[in-house]
């Protein structure tokens, strides 16, 4: 897959959370990193149902609020998207080629979804995000 489409791919299953939210009426999904604690909202109250999903519904979720959290890195710190094979989702590489620091979301969000709180995601973006503003040349960080 072209990275162009791989970009629009990304953004669609982002923008499905944002429908979602809307929706349920859970307040505006903007990609801005304050509405990650939307998000995280939505997680916590889609987490007292979650072991009751079927697990392909389970999967949607993880793939959508992931690649929403993907989407919000994208805007707000630049980066291109690549797939991580061994772990079977997108990652968001940003500052290349001065740094490399790369996030993926997807077990974070599952990890969210089963109620674990520690995964909380905005601290985990806060922690990315952090770790791009002050990089410096040849850093090269994986936050999964």
């Amino acid at each position: 897959m072209n990275p162009d489409d791989f970009k629009d791919l990304i953004a669609q299953k982002a923008e499905k959370a944002v429908s979602f939210s809307q929706k349920h009426n859970y307040g505006a999904l903007d990609y801005s990193e304050a509405s990650l604690e939307i998000m995280e909202s939505i997680l916590t109250r889609a987490a007292t149902h979650a072991s009751q999903m079927p697990k392909d519904a389970l999967s949607g979720l993880v793939e959508v609020f992931g690649c929403y959290v993907l989407e919000v890195g994208r805007r707000q710190l630049g980066g291109r998207y690549c797939w991580h094979e061994p772990r079977n989702q997108p990652v968001l590489v940003v500052g290349e080629p001065g740094f490399r620091i790369a996030m993926m979301t997807f077990d974070r969000v599952h990890s969210r979804l089963l109620g674990n709180r520690e995964d909380n995601i905005p601290f985990f973006f806060d922690g990315f995000a952090s770790r791009v503003r002050r990089a410096q040349p040849g850093d090269d960080v994986l936050d999964v």
